[in-house]
């Protein structure tokens, strides 16, 4: 049950005097339905009252508050024209507009013969100033006692800033004094107030100072909620390792067989996750790691050797991945190993139906299969494995949580969990997305890969870049050629992949194809297919391609409007090609002029081939929210932490976390149970049970 101390602030928004139900929505749309919600709306910038002018010197587009007379009403003839309202001082006159007004409100608020102090914009409209829609107007008895200066939030339309102000005003008078859950010896050395000074400072700025993240308020702040998200973390996989696993150690025999039929050797790096992940594996407790890797990085092979292990035990293996593309191309790379050892592998999708889908859920019942990849298809509860002991997850912020659990729990005995990513993630978002699980990182890039060329030019040399590409058609090689979106939109000056095959086709014929996200499944199978096999030479795609394609003789890749991804997705894009044994390159086109922080993300890129290096500088030029792209189900959202600016507060989130469960595994000491209250407080309901069920 909620502490009954944080029953005010989990209210409805709606419940505040003054806020209606339309209001309301409003509010949650921008901040959330509950006043705790509000508590977390930070301002984004201040309004400073005290910058008085008179009609005549007021500069236009800044906020100034004027002290005028009240001259006349000019109520509109029409009504869809703006009711007027005419005031002075001793250096002129200016109008006072209102759309949709009403009039006896106005009639009151400024009766004509009365003085007010009326703050806003001041602009012209025909020779004449005006202020459209006063942002204050006070008698000047209330001028005297109001705050100088107001907080400005971030809104939406429809939501007066007044309003939000109030709603937001209320919230914090409701907050009560909270018993402290921080180190007191900690808070002290950080020289941080309590957490009810801390917020009223958050929403009382005084000073364009007072906002930056790096006050002693905001980090205060920061590092409750990071401190929060790291014990849940904490707690969740204490839980997990109170399911007792299973022992899974191999003989060595089929990972010794499959090492053996491999053109190269493992790297160093290739070889320690593998002798880390075994030592999970051979332990009485799941194993729930995390493998890193760059773009090329030989992720799927340790994955396979993993798996084999599991099955050297007599067991089965999953590798579950988010999209068919990805799941069909490591079942290509992995079907020849696993038949050089004699393991029977199978790919099974949302597509596959029939006779063919009913052998494939047969032979995994019985046994007989013990390899099967897939997408989420492998979640389905027509699949039935006979024993399920390995689960291996590709690129798991695509996934939620629960898909990854439902796969893990479909065997006799809970599944360890193998992780994968080739996003490279900077270690402070790698402990906030990731912080349950152990982590493997793969640094080097197999032998015999070739670094890749990249060259940033502008649009403008477009046709240089297609007589480039067509030199190299010539010689036999396949080109990438990748656009941000599918169809022309008129709101973006952006060519769309649609639009740059019709142009490509008249270049190259037959030669190029087609692949987008829209498309169904077999004919992105079919495009892909021809790129290949060498039937096409040019495949114009989106994103699609950014993980999961791999085609060797491609030496080229055109990433159109590099300007517009993230620098992690253009490492990803770039890692399409020097698959093979041929140099290749990676052409940057870009709109002029670019942006400071769009030169420093190409500069980097051309720079270093280095995915963590590249990531690290991602977070920096960008910040957390748009790191990994879109919101994704697997990466927390902060209200109050800044990853690019509070990274140092998430490792030590972290040691904390772990050093108080070390102590207090339960929450049953003072500081314990003050812990409780700020996991509630953060929404980490799951977390509290999570120490009940025991």
């Amino acid at each position: 049950m909620r502490p009954e101390i944080l029953f005010p602030l989990f209210a409805e928004v709606g419940s505040l005097p003054g806020i209606g139900p339309r209001f309301a929505k409003l509010i949650g749309k921008i901040a959330g339905p509950r006043l705790v919600d509000l508590l977390w709306h930070r301002p984004i910038s201040l309004l400073d009252w005290r910058r008085q002018a008179t009609i005549a010197d007021a500069p236009e587009n800044t906020v100034v508050t004027l002290k005028l007379t009240i001259v006349e009403h000019t109520p509109p003839r029409i009504q869809r024209l703006p009711y007027k309202v005419r005031a002075s001082d001793e250096t002129g006159f200016i109008d006072l507009v209102f759309f949709r007004a009403h009039k006896d409100y106005l009639q009151n608020t400024l009766p004509v013969g009365d003085v007010r102090y009326v703050s806003g914009k001041v602009e012209r409209f025909q020779e004449r100033p005006q202020l459209v829609h006063p942002d204050r107007i006070l008698t000047e008895q209330a001028f005297a006692t109001a705050s100088a200066i107001e907080p400005v939030y971030g809104a939406t339309e429809g939501l007066a800033q007044r309003s939000l102000i109030r709603a937001v005003a209320q919230a914090v008078a409701k907050a009560p004094n909270l018993p402290e859950w921080q180190d007191q010896n900690w808070l002290e050395k950080q020289k941080w107030p309590d957490w009810h000074t801390a917020l009223k400072t958050l929403h009382a700025p005084q000073s364009q100072d007072d906002l930056s993240p790096a006050t002693p308020a905001r980090r205060r702040l920061a590092f409750d909620e990071l401190l929060a998200s790291q014990l849940a973390l904490c707690l969740a996989r204490a839980h997990m390792r109170r399911v007792k696993g299973r022992s899974l150690k191999g003989d060595g025999a089929l990972r010794a067989k499959a090492i053996a039929a491999l053109p190269f050797k493992l790297t160093n790096s290739q070889t320690t996750a593998l002798a880390e992940i075994a030592a999970d594996m051979a332990a009485p407790e799941r194993m729930l790691r995390l493998l890193q890797g760059d773009v090329g990085a030989g992720k799927t092979l340790v994955a396979f050797l993993a798996m084999l292990n599991a099955i050297e035990c007599g067991a089965q293996a999953a590798l579950m991945a988010p999209t068919e593309v990805l799941a069909r191309q490591h079942a290509a790379v992995l079907a020849p190993l696993a038949q050089s050892v004699g393991v029977t592998l199978a790919l099974l999708t949302g597509r596959d139906r029939g006779r063919e889908r009913d052998a494939v859920v047969k032979s995994l019942a019985s046994g007989e299969l013990k390899i099967l990849i897939g997408t989420h298809a492998l979640i389905s509860e027509s699949v039935v494995f006979d024993d399920l002991a390995l689960v291996v997850v590709d690129e798991q912020h695509r996934f939620g949580v629960h898909q990854r659990l439902a796969l893990s729990g479909k065997g006799d005995q809970p599944a360890d969990i193998l992780v994968m990513t080739a996003t490279p993630i900077p270690r402070t978002l790698a402990l906030t997305a990731y912080g349950d699980m152990d982590m493997s990182r793969l640094t080097e890039k197999p032998a015999g890969r070739k670094p890749i060329a990249t060259r940033a030019l502008p649009l403008s040399r477009l046709d240089e870049v297609i007589g480039a590409i067509e030199r190299t058609v010539q010689q036999g090689d396949r080109v990438f050629w990748v656009c941000p979106l599918v169809e022309e939109n008129e709101d973006l000056d952006l060519t769309a992949a649609e639009q740059r095959f019709d142009e490509l086709s008249k270049t190259f014929g037959e030669r190029v194809r087609l692949i987008h996200g829209r498309m169904k499944s077999a004919e992105k199978d079919k495009a892909i297919g021809d790129f290949r096999t060498g039937n096409a030479q040019v495949l114009v795609a989106t994103t699609v391609i950014e993980v999961g394609v791999d085609v060797p003789d491609a030496t080229i890749i055109v990433i159109e409007h590099a300007e517009r991804f993230g620098l992690a997705q253009l490492h990803q894009l770039r890692g399409r090609v020097g698959r093979g044994s041929k140099p290749s390159s990676c052409l940057l086109l870009y709109q002029s002029p670019l942006g400071e922080t769009a030169r420093a993300r190409l500069d980097c890129l051309r720079n270093t081939d280095d995915g963590f290096v590249i990531a690290e500088e991602d977070l920096r030029l960008r910040g957390a929210g748009e790191l990994l792209g879109e919101r994704q189900s697997g990466l927390p959202e902060f209200r109050l932490a800044d990853l690019s600016l509070h990274g140092e507060l998430v490792a030590a989130a972290r040691d904390d976390a772990r050093l108080i469960l070390a102590r207090d595994p339960d929450l049953k000491t003072p500081r314990g149970e003050a812990l409780r209250v700020l996991l509630y407080l953060f929404q980490q309901d799951d977390a509290v049970r999570t120490i009940r069920s025991g």
